[in-house]
């Protein structure tokens, strides 16, 4: 029995593993086709990944009999999902982008990695959960490690753009609303439909600031093989794998593994791209992955505490 829950474990973190790896590769592909095809904005490429993911997405979801027309019946599902789409897609999508565009993947993915942290400002300030003290020194070891890079130690002065910070932190948002709001719909309705119209819809919307198909670029191979590799392997692939991961391992066991998203991400740009990265990045980025390991570590704690509770609510006669 140990072996069989050892090899699921292994099986499940192999899997996250291999999903927090191509997110984080998939943001330096998407940052050397900003800077080889300058046409290919933040907006353009968000439109076509989400677009194409979610079309693939539903292709998918039919071929499972997940039945993915069926949300479209139920009014507060779609509502649920119009908001998902809104508030988490789109800032977890096009403010990332962004932030690549003005600083570079790894920064951006580090910044994408506080999203924890938000949720947890989020209970505090509309739940009034106040944080653990494992929280509470998660909570500062993530503002130190964030202030270490947007400053580089020179606590006067800011050493990355300020758009960098501020759509960085939006895409933390949407991490963390990514995260709250289709907890209800996935059980439901099955996590390739949802996130297959939850793409389609945020796409839609994004097109409305400026339809794709109306913008001049020129595609070569080489930027539709970097495209193809964003949308199949940084989006769809790895959104499988992860969610395929649930089934062996623990939702919070799977969030401790997105820390390969920022090392892979950090990876990828030093030796594919060439990016310079200061002292006080890696710093800065290592104090913000073990404050998230922390807060998260914390939530697992939270979780097993009430599954525990509910067994012994079941088993009392």
């Amino acid at each position: 029995m140990l072996a069989v829950n050892r090899k699921r474990f292994m099986i499940g973190t192999i899997l996250a593993s291999s999903a927090a790896i191509m997110w984080g590769f998939s943001g330096v592909t998407v940052s050397m086709l900003f800077k080889l095809n300058p046409a290919m904005t933040p907006l353009w490429v968000s439109e076509v990944r989400m677009i194409a993911a979610g079309l693939i997405m539903l292709v998918l979801a039919q071929l499972r009999h997940e039945q993915p027309l069926k949300i479209w019946h139920d009014k507060k599902s779609l509502l649920t999902l119009s908001a998902y789409a809104l508030f988490g897609l789109i800032p977890v999508q096009y403010c990332y982008f962004k932030t690549v565009e003005y600083g570079n993947a790894p920064i951006a993915t580090i910044l994408q990695f506080l999203g924890p942290f938000v949720i947890t400002l989020y209970f505090l300030i509309f739940k009034r959960q106040v944080p653990t003290r494992t929280e509470g020194a998660g909570l500062l070891l993530a503002f130190l490690g964030m202030l270490l890079i947007v400053t580089h130690g020179h606590f006067n002065q800011l050493a990355v753009p300020s758009a960098v910070l501020f759509w960085g932190f939006l895409s933390a948002i949407g991490v963390a609303t990514n995260s709250l709001m289709p907890r209800e719909l996935l059980p439901k309705f099955g996590v390739l439909s949802v996130t297959g119209w939850g793409m389609l819809i945020s796409g839609g919307v994004l097109n409305i600031f400026g339809p794709f198909w109306q913008r001049s670029v020129t595609v070569s191979l080489r930027d539709f093989a970097l495209l193809l590799v964003t949308i199949l392997i940084g989006t769809v692939i790895a959104f499988i794998l992860f969610s395929t991961s649930l089934i062996y391992i623990l939702p919070t066991t799977a969030s401790l593994l997105d820390a390969f998203e920022p090392l892979s991400a950090t990876f990828f740009a030093v030796f594919l791209v060439h990016t310079r990265l200061g002292q006080m990045d890696f710093i800065g980025g290592a104090v913000i992955i073990i404050a998230v390991m922390m807060i998260t570590l914390n939530f697992r704690a939270l979780f097993q505490k009430r599954h525990q509770r509910k067994l012994s609510k079941i088993t009392k006669p």
